[in-house]
């Protein structure tokens, strides 16, 4: 009821409003039946802004910490990503990833949208960074149809560092559904995890137009953060990791706001 009531009511109107948000390509979401939404990930706000062009409620995994807060400014966290559409995912590795993966696929298997960032966290420079294989083992395990999803201009809405937007104006594009059912069997293959995932990053690239860079991002924001060469091997290591599909949802850190959830 939450979510129904702000995206229809409150916020939605207000948002498209101010910043006439122009779509493309919508037919291509199905109207019902489960899919993986696969965006670009530019800004904070494109968990905002996404999911208010899609008639269907959309869903998007953000990482645990945001469902753990400790004070009132923690649980009232807590409390909006989940009233918010958001399920927690605990990206440590092993077993519990893999626990969190599951809730992606209760999602999908339920008939749901499932919203996901590939890159798993933003560009830190607006370019489109490495696909972790993660998006492309959930959609070859629950076998739906992946719906790539480009984001235009929301880093000029809201820039890293930056905590209250600017008004412009955003557009989202919506390619055609990938099929992979030419891989159905193969899923635990990492080869074939990566072919899926590099055709997914291939279509944002084509859609957004960004620069492709074969390299993740979080390894490139650790180490424009001056972090040491054993930081960055681990980060690295971490990105690798076949579970891990969760956006890190880094705003609340860089920007010193509470985080906002999707609609």
């Amino acid at each position: 009821m939450f979510y129904w009531v702000m995206k229809r009511i409150f916020l939605g109107p207000v948002l498209k409003l101010l910043f006439r948000p122009w779509v493309k390509g919508l037919d291509n979401v199905p109207e019902n039946g489960p899919a993986i939404l696969a965006s670009n990930h530019l800004s904070f706000s494109d968990s905002i802004f996404l999911p208010l062009m899609v008639d269907r409620p959309v869903i998007f995994l953000a990482k645990s910490e945001y469902f753990t807060g400790k004070g009132l400014k923690g649980r009232l966290t807590a409390l909006f990503f989940r009233l918010s559409n958001q399920l927690p995912m605990d990206r440590s590795g092993g077993a519990a990833s893999e626990l969190s993966l599951q809730a992606g696929k209760d999602v999908l298997n339920s008939g749901g949208l499932l919203g996901i960032y590939p890159e798993g966290t933003r560009s830190p420079d607006a370019k489109l960074y490495r696909g972790k294989v993660g998006v492309a083992r959930l959609a070859l395990q629950t076998r739906v149809p992946v719906v790539p999803v480009a984001m235009i201009g929301t880093e000029k809405v809201q820039p890293i560092g930056k905590r209250l937007p600017s008004i412009r104006r955003i557009g989202v594009i919506f390619g055609q559904p990938l099929d992979f059912s030419r891989y159905y069997g193969m899923e635990d293959d990492r080869l074939i995890q990566r072919a899926a995932t590099d055709e997914i990053m291939y279509e944002l690239m084509r859609l957004s137009g960004q620069e492709y860079v074969d390299e993740y991002a979080a390894v490139v924001k650790a180490r424009l953060d001056g972090k040491g060469p054993g930081t960055v091997g681990k980060v690295k290591a971490a990105e690798e990791a076949p579970s891990d599909i969760a956006d890190d949802k880094d705003q609340p850190k860089e920007d010193g706001g509470a985080g906002s959830g999707a609609l």
